[in-house]
């Protein structure tokens, strides 16, 4: 009798506490930001004018837009932008039909990463490198999503400013991109594994990361998104109207800004595919293992309960003001 009662026990204590986080994550909910201060709304050109940025909710001007979000990567920017730039103008050259654009998000770094970036629109022009400041820090998903909503491509990268992935895979997610059928309303997503590497980095990773990272696969499984192994990858491609549709509900604008996109794609029905990318690890990573760890488990039990409470709402796509 005993045993049975403390069983109960056990049992109210755990839908105590069920229903106290679900009170927190309701009470503390934000709703989707997509107001930008007004010097966030232009970029400058090789002359130092200032020109308005366009909108996702034009229609499309350029093939492809490469989103890079940077924060304090004055010194690891450049090696990556110098391989994107030499495959991009190399596609160009074998292709005059191709066009692009690449958009730098600085989020609010305290180093040079502006004036880096403004190198490279220097040298390739406004029309091809544009560079995004942000007024303050948003996180890597805000960073993604304001760079996003200013962009011109009728298909949208998102590409980490490290470099760890080879910037010429993007011939790989492009295939998987374009493999999906149907795309209902042209919509469709595409993303970058690291998922079949994971035995080789599990050997390199002590027994408490690696449950750490375990964990973290379980809950993103069990709460939010299927059917995808490597939810993190910053390698992922959108068509114009899935990016439209994704973003503009999107509120979590740090580390597992990436599980509530797909999540969001999910629950529209959106087709994503996933496909294996080269990445190496690229030393300076901003994400700090045990606690970066915990933010994003975190997050990702109140993304689920969130929508769950109604707190957050798939929305309708919506301009920035």
């Amino acid at each position: 009798m005993d045993f049975i009662c403390e069983i109960f026990q056990a049992l109210v204590a755990l839908a105590a506490l069920g229903l106290i986080m679900l009170v927190i994550a309701h009470a503390t909910a934000g709703m989707v930001n997509l107001t930008c201060h007004e010097k966030e709304k232009y970029f400058l050109t090789t002359t130092g004018e200032k020109k308005l940025f366009p909108s996702l909710h034009d229609p499309h001007s350029r093939e492809l837009s490469v989103v890079i979000p940077a924060y304090n990567e004055e010194h690891r920017m450049p090696v990556m932008l110098d391989e994107a730039m030499e495959y991009l103008e190399n596609r160009q050259k074998q292709n005059p039909s191709f066009t692009y654009e690449v958009i730098v998000v600085d989020d609010g770094s305290k180093d040079k990463t502006t004036e880096v970036a403004l190198r490279y629109t220097k040298k390739y022009g406004a029309d091809k490198v544009r560079v995004l400041t942000l007024v303050k820090n948003r996180g890597k998903g805000g960073a993604v999503r304001m760079g996003t909503l200013s962009s011109r491509g009728r298909v949208i990268l998102m590409a980490d400013a490290d470099g760890a992935t080879k910037f010429s895979d993007f011939e790989k997610v492009e295939a998987g991109l374009n493999d999906l059928s149907p795309k209902p309303d042209n919509m469709a997503i595409s993303c970058g594994s690291r998922a079949h590497l994971e035995k080789e980095s599990v050997a390199q990773r002590s027994v408490f990361r690696t449950f750490l990272m375990y964990g973290f696969h379980f809950l993103v499984w069990f709460l939010c998104v299927r059917g995808i192994r490597d939810t993190q990858c910053g390698f992922k491609l959108f068509t114009r109207e899935a990016a439209l549709k994704t973003f503009s509900s999107l509120h979590v604008e740090r580390w597992a800004f990436d599980v509530e996109l797909l999540y969001i794609a999910q629950c529209f029905k959106i087709p994503i595919a996933e496909v294996a990318v080269n990445w190496t690890e690229i030393e300076g990573s901003k994400l700090v293992p045990f606690w970066s760890w915990l933010q994003m488990g975190r997050d990702v039990v109140f993304i689920r309960l969130r929508y769950i409470t109604g707190a957050w709402k798939l929305q309708s796509p919506q301009k920035t003001d």
